[in-house]
């Protein structure tokens, strides 16, 4: 019966595990009882995908079953009982030789592949849109679009502040207005889909270094105050994508979310317009909601 039950159990968690990829592939976010990494939803995210799960795992699977079967062999062979006599061997030259010469050859197999990913997460391509975005002292994020024009000034037009949504600040709200909790946001970030995005990040001069983050685009870049960093992500698919500020902060930082909208270009376009025209975000908001409630995104596995 016992070991019915952990077949069973087993069978559960391998179901679970088989799922996931499809399972969470349009929500943007961790699930409860999710195993591996959030879909992938960007070229270097794809990258990190491949990475992890096509060489490390399989490296470290076939270390940790080399290790488990040395331990055996040595609890197995050199126990009191069967090898009364203990050897005095010191050292083994070869085996000295080898268990350095192997780490090393793995590292440079694990090496190789991770500075290329490095190299394309960095290597800012040529852009299709510029966002810039702030972080606030009071735990919130400012976004401006100078692609849609500048005031006299030089500020952008298209500009606003994404504060953490009320009901998802409340779990039973949250989970009764079926929002992921603590991660909506009262206003979206907006993109078009299939476009490459590239990101000036920065911090208030006053306030302290925050980092943008959105798992699923598989990019994180510290908003350091007084400082202009660059990133970028390309956005595969239609949806919505969530993260939050991954740089310890300060009593707030746990409410500093990241909500992206991910649309075909004439939702992008007709939100812009919204926008440029109304300077108001969440009448914009409320348009491409009603758009994406019409047209929702097609799904894509």
């Amino acid at each position: 019966m016992r070991l019915r039950n952990l077949m069973t159990a087993a069978s559960a968690l391998l179901a679970v595990v088989a799922a996931g990829p499809a399972a969470h592939a349009e929500t943007g976010h961790a699930e409860h009882w999710q195993m591996g990494l959030q879909p992938a939803n960007s070229p270097s995210m794809e990258g990190i995908h491949w990475f992890h799960n096509g060489l490390l795992l399989p490296i470290i699977t076939v270390i940790t079953l080399f290790v488990l079967a040395l331990l055996i062999y040595v609890m197995v062979k050199f126990n009191a009982k069967a090898n009364p006599v203990p050897s005095r061997t010191t050292h083994n030259t070869m085996i000295e030789v080898v268990w350095t010469v192997v780490p090393i050859l793995i590292l440079v197999v694990i090496a190789i592949p991770s500075f290329r990913l490095l190299y394309l997460q960095r290597n800012i391509p040529a852009a299709d849109m510029t966002i810039k975005i702030i972080g606030n002292p009071s735990w919130n994020w400012t976004y401006e679009y100078p692609d849609l024009g500048t005031n006299d000034d030089g500020s952008a037009k298209a500009s606003f502040t994404a504060y953490l949504r009320e009901d998802a600040a409340d779990l039973q709200k949250a989970h009764a207005a079926n929002i992921p909790y603590l991660l909506a946001t009262d206003v979206p970030v907006v993109v078009p889909v299939g476009k490459t995005v590239k990101l000036i990040v920065t911090s208030d001069p006053d306030g302290i270094i925050h980092a943008w983050t959105i798992p699923s685009f598989g990019m994180k870049i510290d908003a350091i105050p007084g400082r202009l960093n660059e990133d970028w992500f390309k956005a595969e698919r239609e949806g919505v994508f969530y993260g939050q500020c991954s740089e310890l902060c300060g009593k707030d930082h746990a409410f500093m979310p990241i909500e992206v909208h991910v649309v075909s270009q004439d939702k992008y376009d007709a939100w812009s317009k919204s926008l440029l025209e109304s300077g108001d975000a969440a009448e914009a908001a409320k348009l491409l909601a009603t758009l994406e409630a019409k047209q929702p995104a097609l799904a894509q596995n």
